[in-house]
């Protein structure tokens, strides 16, 4: 078993008095999250601060403001690499996004804009081989994203809900990109074409969204038309799951806005 001395733990209150997540303590001086949250709240209860029952309202349910942009950014990733789970030894669900581990820009866009809609909510990373699981616990969940339910997302109607879509109306661009983010990429295509008689490689940027879901297709598709974005079905082994965008003039509008991941 391994035990802490003194000025371990006072340099981890030190921390967390100065507004330090837990994590981020636990991490700098490789105490578990546990150990760290257990002397948080010690710490808080020697000085008459211990929160008691802790509550967050809901944009739904008690009217608290929302952060429209950040959830349109949140639904496109959701939509695209985000399920929602309730394990039998926690209290409430939660909303995770898996990340690759080469886009760590991505990471920290997402769990900003995890803490931009759900502000006093526990939110964390958790590491796993090639990838973290970018993670939000709340009970209002179901609330904030009604599309949850039982199996797979390509397996059921993925329809919004009105107040969902007047979001997605103000804010496209951010629910596109959320979905470019977890479903989507930005690659470089080359041909070959015929130049005074000699062959000549031609190369061009170009946008991939692939999804197996007809109803997410279909809400990607809708948005980029709203927004004056040609695009082409490119059906692959006779499965039409991949939505390309290659025009100049509308790669230009996606680099604009969304961009490659980072």
């Amino acid at each position: 078993m391994n035990f802490h001395g003194t000025d371990v733990r006072q340099k981890a209150i030190t921390l967390l008095r100065g507004g330090a997540r837990n994590a981020d303590v636990a991490r700098s001086l490789n105490v578990p999250l546990g150990t760290i949250g257990y002397w948080k709240h010690l710490d808080r209860a020697k000085r008459g601060e211990c929160p008691g029952r802790h509550d967050p309202k809901c944009p739904r349910c008690d009217g608290r403001d929302l952060d429209e942009p950040a959830y349109s950014y949140l639904l496109g990733l959701y939509l695209g690499d985000g399920h929602i789970s309730h394990y039998s030894e926690h209290r409430v669900p939660n909303l995770m996004i898996t990340c690759t581990e080469s886009w760590p820009g991505l990471m920290n866009d997402c769990e900003a804009a995890m803490r931009a809609v759900f502000p006093a909510n526990s939110i964390c990373r958790v590491r796993r081989t090639g990838c973290s699981n970018v993670k939000v616990y709340s009970k209002h969940l179901h609330c904030l994203f009604p599309q949850h339910g039982p199996g797979k997302k390509h397996e059921r109607r993925i329809v919004l809900e009105p107040w969902q879509q007047s979001i997605l109306d103000a804010h496209p661009w951010e629910f596109i990109r959320g979905l470019i983010h977890s479903d989507g990429c930005r690659i470089t295509n080359w041909t070959t074409r015929v130049v005074a008689g000699e062959r000549k490689r031609y190369e061009y940027p170009r946008y991939f969204f692939t999804n197996v879901s007809d109803d997410i297709r279909r809400l990607y598709t809708d948005t980029l038309d709203r927004l004056g974005v040609e695009w082409t079905l490119c059906a692959r082994d006779g499965n039409p799951f991949n939505i390309s965008v290659a025009r100049k003039a509308s790669v230009a509008l996606m680099d604009a806005h969304v961009g490659p991941k980072y």
